[in-house]
């Protein structure tokens, strides 16, 4: 009888030692991203310290949103933290009941804006790891060579693209594959007075939108590279950093990679960091919070979730990140004087601009902003292939406008700010 007792109770602490071990387990999933990149070197010191085992996936982004949304969307997910795309997905991963509200965390570290995006009601549900702003990347040594000077505004702009392009090295580059052009887009339409959206409503049909759009195509029709239409970021760098750009309008997050002398043939020295010139309306960048990371509201290892979640989005690890001249969202490690003595004073000062200057939007902010994207796509590349002088540009943008009304009234967002 005691021998029966004594295997029962060993049984059942087996049982709880093997809950205990699965609770100990965490499935992480995060972007092919420089920050995702900097926590997957740094993952293996998570899990020394705290005895959590890591399961890690890396994906693309647009093949992460898919991976998360399809999952969550089966009630298959077993997902417990993952990055995330506050502008690309928040407001329908929130509708759908698909973050776990972080009550317990402490956001004083961020800025209030880059909190907005991701704050529904009176709970926050991501926590901002990444801030980004549009600058332009430039050749020094080219922009000498051929006596010109930074350009200030977007004329400056295109006469120096013009100045600069050959046969063996493009003028200027920015994103020109559809969807993947809109954010790019974003700041040179704001540059000229438009916007995606206006009082809930699409408007990138307008006047000031549309000059945007035609200088935008006339820009890369002309002076960027051939292929531009299938060229989104991860295609223009690889370009830039074999020295066959001279010129590129891109989020600031890249300037890391870009001066990376193992992915480099540009020496850093030769990679400057200057101000989106500006247009009619000035200079607006974009300043937005590119990616955060969120806990699946399914997960069944809350604790060791957001104990992973508070790691990954720390002060230290952002103090890291800023130093790999990741631009992270957090305030502290742009205060920190030995941080900033590795950081490029440039992209310093494009930030403080920035802050004071741009729009926290680089794309139609609403629930079907995907869908949205493809449509504005098509009027982006319609006008590079025809160098912004398309005939149908203007009923093709107003149809496309049409479309995507129609995405907000299907989600109920229309006319609502």
């Amino acid at each position: 009888m005691r021998r029966k007792l004594i295997l029962a109770l060993a049984l059942a602490l087996a049982v709880v030692g093997a809950g205990t071990a699965q609770q100990k387990e965490i499935r992480v999933l995060l972007a092919n991203h420089p920050y995702g990149d900097l926590l997957k070197a740094a993952i293996p010191e998570f899990e020394q310290s705290t005895g959590i085992k890591v399961n890690l996936e890396q994906y693309q982004e647009s093949q992460l949103s898919t991976k998360l949304a399809t999952e969550f969307a089966t009630g298959s997910s077993t997902v417990d933290v993952f990055m995330t795309r506050p502008l690309q997905e928040s407001k329908m991963f929130y509708k759908n009941g698909w973050y776990l509200p972080l009550s317990g965390y402490d956001f004083s570290d961020f800025p209030k804006n880059a909190l907005s995006v991701v704050t529904f009601g009176p709970k926050t549900y991501v926590v901002p790891i990444v801030t980004e702003w549009q600058v332009l990347y430039y050749r020094i040594d080219l922009l000498k060579k051929a006596g010109i000077a930074i350009p200030a505004t977007l004329a400056e702009l295109e006469a120096a693209a013009k100045k600069l392009n050959s046969a063996d090295v493009a003028g200027i580059a920015s994103r020109g594959k559809g969807a993947a052009a809109v954010t790019q887009l974003s700041s040179y339409v704001y540059n000229f007075g438009g916007a995606y959206l206006s009082k809930g409503k699409a408007a990138f049909d307008s006047k000031e939108a549309l000059e945007g759009i035609k200088y935008y195509g006339r820009l890369l029709g002309s002076y960027g590279p051939a292929g531009v239409t299938a060229m989104s970021w991860d295609n223009i760098m690889p370009l830039f950093q074999a020295g066959k750009i001279a010129m590129w309008t891109d989020a600031s997050v890249f300037y890391g990679q870009i001066i990376d002398p193992a992915k480099s043939q540009v020496p850093q020295e030769n990679v400057g960091i200057a101000n989106l010139p500006a247009g009619p309306k000035g200079s607006h960048p974009f300043i937005v919070v590119s990616w955060g990371m969120a806990v699946s509201k399914k997960t069944k290892n809350a604790d060791a979730a957001q104990q992973f979640l508070a790691w990954a989005t720390s002060k230290d690890m952002a103090k890291r990140g800023l130093a790999a001249n990741i631009t992270m969202a957090r305030d502290s490690p742009w205060a920190d004087k030995e941080v900033l003595t590795k950081v490029n004073p440039s992209l310093v000062s494009t930030r403080a601009f920035a802050a004071k200057n741009g729009y926290p939007y680089d794309r139609p902010y609403m629930s079907a902003v995907g869908e949205a994207r493809d449509r504005i796509g098509e009027v982006i590349i319609e006008s590079i292939n025809t160098k912004g002088t398309s005939a149908k540009l203007e009923a093709m943008a107003k149809d496309k406008v049409k479309a995507v009304n129609e995405l907000l009234e299907d989600t109920g967002e229309y006319g609502v700010e």
